[in-house]
């Protein structure tokens, strides 16, 4: 975590063994972020930032900042007297993603959604593209907030923001659960309009990510504008290698991991 970050008493991860057993997120992250003074004579901001498609072969990466006013999160009902709470969407269904995702909105304090496409992740690296996403999306929230939740360990985000890493940030944290979900069915509609302009690749049900579909539709058809022509899957398509995008190692810090 950057130096800067210690700036703000509170931003130190969570100690070891406090993660809760539910996996539906609350504010035990926003509360010991409230819990320290801030010197600021005011309730602190918090905004909750998470991404998708980072490992994707094709379509933007997506980022959503998120920010509650701290009351309790919706929920959804399901079938008898199951109740579905928020939660990192990735553990949640299509139809609960989508269902969060109307009533989200209206329930957040505020809300921002942005993205890096294929050539600027091309240009600069995805570290570099993701960071530009994030800024986009916390320059556009109608308050500034002032600590920043991301989920994971890396902080790409760094100076001038405040920000706090927390690993399964999405599963602990209501902000963080709420962007998660929005920036998940956000591109999963994007890369849904793209399946019908680009048939075949299977960017409906794989949103630009390896599928069997999508690799066997790149060895016959080859990349579509929308993939990312700097990573190394095309060093796997003999037809089409030659396409290969090289960057400039100066204008990125490089493209992260597929895992």
């Amino acid at each position: 975590m950057a130096d800067s970050t210690r700036a703000l008493p509170g931003l130190d991860p969570a100690p070891a063994g406090t993660v809760a057993a539910s996996r539906v997120a609350g504010y035990e992250i926003e509360d010991e972020l409230r819990a320290a003074p801030s010197g600021r004579g005011r309730p602190i901001r918090i905004a909750g930032v998470d991404e998708v498609g980072r490992g994707a072969w094709a379509g933007p990466v997506v980022v959503c900042a998120a920010v509650t006013d701290l009351s309790p999160p919706p929920v959804l009902h399901g079938r008898g007297k199951r109740v579905i709470g928020l939660t990192d969407s990735k553990l949640l269904t299509e139809d609960h993603r989508e269902s969060f995702a109307e009533v989200l909105p209206g329930w957040l304090a505020g809300h921002a959604i942005a993205a890096s496409g294929p050539e600027e992740i091309d240009e600069v690296g995805m570290t570099e593209a993701l960071r530009r996403a994030a800024v986009r999306a916390l320059e556009s929230l109608p308050v500034p907030p002032d600590v920043v939740i991301l989920d994971g360990k890396h902080d790409f985000l760094s100076r001038p923001w405040r920000v706090r890493c927390e690993v399964k940030a999405d599963q602990r944290s209501v902000t963080v659960a709420a962007a998660s979900v929005l920036a998940k069915v956000h591109r999963d509609r994007l890369m849904a309009e793209l399946d019908g302009r680009h048939p075949g690749y299977g960017f409906a049900d794989s949103a630009g990510y390896p599928s069997p579909t999508h690799q066997q539709a790149l060895e016959e058809l080859g990349p579509t504008p929308h993939h990312r022509m700097s990573w190394s899957y095309l060093d796997d398509l003999p037809r089409w290698r030659h396409l290969k995008k090289h960057r400039d190692p100066h204008a990125g810090e490089g493209q992260l991991s597929l895992l």
